[in-house]
């Protein structure tokens, strides 16, 4: 490549060392990167990057040599250029490497001026995104340090971090609604302390008074509409990956707004109970007594519900502050407590509860008893710390790095958080209240009790799994009714997406069976042969047939029916011939003979019967059924939770599978991987031919410019080929044998380098993989802390592992010693952090 004049400069005065990095110099992850864009990063760029990305036939279009300082206009360059370096894709292979500090320090230098130049203009934040997490050099993590880089102990950021939609509605439906107790002859049932569920549309909602209603006019769907609810007002993407960081979500005015209107419909459900959403008239025990008041066409108004008479909310102090004539502090300052208590987890300070008993006093006063105190309560709604968990840190000793540890409220919450959505339970709250809750053994214990304790729901555990593994998207993927049809499941209706939202929860119960014997939790995740399986899965466990194949059920039903005419027949001529003269008797009607279908081979499951936490406190009874038997899938056909429906149609598309969807989940969850985002010049569509394979159909993306990154995603997904995007497992597509083939390709781990037969052979090669079992470590990392790691975090998530693996695969392990390490325990407060949080 010919150089320009100012590129053959830049390279003199690099050959002569003039500008190059101090050899010999150390490298801390998270120290600021000396030196600015002429003496620091145009060197690395013009010895590393611009014979590719030079001034003439630059490739992909992208010219380095006067890219200039970081600003706002090349900022998305620059970011391009951050996760290319820093995922080692530039400078290509058969280029002369940069050393690791030079390549460490380079793509910290650049993610400190871009966090810099945008902190006004909207911010960076592709480094903390969770799905960029994987840019961290997994050897690094893992593996021996090289010479130069130094490590210091490491901490979080003192923060404040937004409670997730799922415990926001799960707080507010304590006050309201009450649960069944844990019940440990059904382990698997809905039990107080799990999360409030999606219904089977997958909404999340707080429903009022479920536990009272008796009777109701129309089916579910008029009885949805008319049951008063509210969805969830803390939204979080409905995406694939984790999704609970810090830094990624707030609540904004009009998240405010909704928060107090619902405020106050709770504080009159807590106060009246149904009286506060009915009429009299519709609380009783006998609903033949109001026949007359159900005349007519009520369906979906709430009028058409009957609530029995028998109090079953809790009984609170708001209850009996409304109760009582005129406003007694005493009443008002128990009311107080117990709500602000209810919805921030711990008891107000004397400070907080003297503001709140004062403004229930002059909203009173302006508006009346009733209103004022509504208005009144509803404030504690909207307070800080019932919206966000705080971890300012703003009291206790820091050490000489500037970590602080949390201790006491702060400190137990952090805990109770890690693992529930409920308050506290007793003993924990006795170890904040008693000063026990403020160094690391206290955690141990608190956490080894709580993890034991299968009373205690840990809702957040399963959480986790829906994060990592992403088989819980299945009801949300809306598909066109002709190619369902042509999978071979039902497209009537909501049939599908009611299977997918029941898969899902059978999919949940399967993980809990799994971590209830904490043995070699991930790899039996991958290869398990169960499932728990409700009666439609018969269907998406079984096998889409051939058309030689449908044709011969087709023809075996006909010879099947035309032999039982046969046989009638014969039996009306047998019949005459004994009776003579004599008028037959009257035909039954033709009977219809079974439902069959032909299109696929239902999988034969049984097993044991066995309970999944579903969605059934919206409808009632519920469209959605607990009931399961735990089976074992089909042989040479299902392996592990990534052959399950669940998981392979939350990997699909409206029409068919997303190859390199699966891909790339594969890469980066199991793999440890990362692919860049795709360049904006790049048109990724695929060609809309439908007489192709989608393999076919991939053919543009082995494409020169494309290959780099598919050549790493594609041969893993084009794998799971061997079901069609119901989940269906199939042998032959558009009538020829269906090809399953695939490869690993650079996944860091030469070992499991190499072709793949299908799916399961790729599952089994990663299940058995160290390098797998670490990813995992990582991923448990990033959930729990809320942060993406940093190489400073490589002790702790070597400690991790190490405990996991030596506890022989036990998930309790591996939590206990991410709670206890220096990441979860100390947060690190500087002026910078407190107000950007703030």
């Amino acid at each position: 490549m010919t150089l320009s004049k100012t590129a053959f400069a830049w390279t003199i005065i690099l050959a002569l060392g003039w500008l190059s990095p101090v050899r010999g110099e150390t490298y801390t992850p998270g120290q600021k990167v000396a030196g600015n864009y002429e003496s620091f990063a145009r060197p690395f760029l013009q010895n590393h990057c611009v014979d590719c990305h030079g001034e003439s036939d630059p490739e992909g279009g992208l010219s380095l040599e006067d890219l200039g300082p970081v600003d706002a206009i090349n900022a998305g360059v620059w970011t391009s250029v951050w996760a290319q370096v820093t995922l080692k894709e530039m400078p290509p292979e058969d280029a002369e490497q940069p050393g690791v500090v030079e390549r460490l320090r380079f793509s910290a230098w650049i993610v400190e001026e871009l966090t810099r130049e945008m902190r006004d203009k909207g911010g960076f934040r592709a480094h903390l995104d969770p799905n960029k997490g994987n840019f961290v050099d997994h050897q690094l993590l893992f593996g021996p340090l090289p010479d130069g880089v130094q490590l210091v102990p490491t901490s979080s950021p003192a923060r404040l971090w937004r409670v997730t939609p799922q415990e926001h509605i799960t707080r507010l439906n304590e006050l309201i609604n009450t649960e069944p107790e844990f019940d440990p002859t059904r382990p698997g049932l809905r039990t107080h302390g799990d999360m409030v569920p999606t219904n089977h549309g997958g909404e999340l909602k707080l429903y009022f008074g479920v536990d009272r209603i008796i009777q109701w006019q129309g089916g579910t769907v008029a009885y949805a509409t008319s049951v008063k609810s509210t969805p969830a007002v803390l939204s979080s993407a409905r995406d694939h990956g984790l999704k609970n960081y810090p830094d990624f979500y707030t609540v904004n005015s009009a998240e405010a707004t909704q928060i107090l209107s619902i405020a106050k419909d709770i504080i009159r459900y807590m106060a009246y109970g149904p009286l506060s959403i009915a009429e009299a008239y519709q609380i009783t025990d006998d609903p033949k007594s109001i026949a007359d008041k159900m005349q007519g066409d009520l369906r979906g108004l709430p009028t058409s519900i009957v609530y029995s008479t028998k109090v079953v909310r809790p009984l609170t102090p708001v209850y009996e502050l409304m109760q009582e004539e005129g406003l007694s502090e005493e009443r008002v300052r128990a009311a107080v407590i117990y709500l602000f208590e209810a919805l921030t987890f711990r008891p107000p300070s004397s400070q907080e509860s003297d503001d709140y008993v004062t403004i229930v006093k002059q909203s009173a006063a302006k508006l009346g008893k009733e209103d004022g105190v509504v208005l009144g309560l509803s404030s504690i709604f909207l307070d800080r710390d019932a919206l966000f968990r705080p971890e300012l840190v703003e009291s206790g000793q820091a050490d000489e790095r500037g970590r602080v540890m949390l201790q006491d409220w702060e400190l137990g919450l952090a805990v109770n958080h890690a693992l529930s959505y409920l308050r506290p339970d007793k003993e924990l709250r006795q170890a904040v209240l008693e000063g026990r809750m403020r160094t690391k053994a206290d955690v141990k214990r608190e956490v080894e009790r709580m993890l034991a304790d299968d009373s205690i729901r840990k809702p957040r555990i399963l959480q986790f799994f829906r994060d990592y593994l992403d088989y819980d998207m299945g009801g949300y993927i809306c598909k066109d009714a002709k190619a369902l049809g042509e999978t071979g499941v039902s497209n009537r209706g909501a049939s599908h997406y009611r299977a997918m939202f029941d898969a899902t929860a059978s999919t949940d119960r399967l993980i809990e069976l799994l971590l209830q014997e904490d043995q070699d939790v991930f790899r039996r995740l991958l290869t398990t042969d169960k499932v728990v399986a409700t009666n439609a899965d018969k269907v998406y466990f079984g096998k889409k047939r051939s058309k030689e194949e449908v044709a011969a059920s087709l023809a075996a039903a006909r010879k099947a029916e035309a032999a039982a005419a046969a046989k009638a027949e014969a039996q009306l001529e047998a019949w005459k011939k004994a009776n003579p003269g004599k008028k037959p008797p009257q035909q039954e009607a033709k009977r219809k003979g079974p439902n069959i279908n032909h299109q696929v081979a239902e999988a034969s499951l049984s097993g044991p019967n066995i309970w999944a936490r579903v969605s059934r406190r919206s409808f009632g009874a519920g469209s959605m059924k607990p009931d399961r038997i735990l089976a074992t899938a089909p042989a040479g056909q299902r392996l592990g939770v990534l052959t399950h429906p669940s998981w392979l149609v939350s990997h699909s598309d409206a029409m068919d599978n997303h190859a390199i969807r699966r891909g790339r989940w594969i890469r980066e969850r199991l793999l440890g991987g990362g692919i860049p985002d795709v360049p904006i010049t790049v048109d990724a569509m695929l060609p809309d031919e439908p007489e192709n394979t989608l393999r076919e159909r991939m053919r543009v993306t082995r494409e020169a410019y494309c290959w780099t990154c598919h050549k790493k995603m594609d041969p893993l997904g084009l794998t799971f080929e061997m079901y069609n995007h119901a989940g269906l497992f199939r042998e032959t597509e558009l009538g020829q044998p269906v090809d399953t083939s695939g490869e690993i390709i650079d996944s860091g781990d030469p070992a499991l380098d190499g072709e793949v037969a299908n799916a399961l052979e790729l599952i089994e090669k990663i299940a058995s993989s160290e390098r797998a079992e670490q990813v995992f470590v990582r991923h448990a990392f990033r959930f729990w802390m809320g942060r993406n790691e940093t190489l400073n975090d490589a002790p702790v998530l070597q400690a991790a592992h190490r405990a996991y693996k030596e506890n022989g695969g036990s998930m309790k392990a591996l939590l206990t010693s991410l709670l206890t390490s220096d990441a979860f325990l100390y947060r690190t407060s500087t002026s910078a952090t407190l107000a950007e949080t703030n």
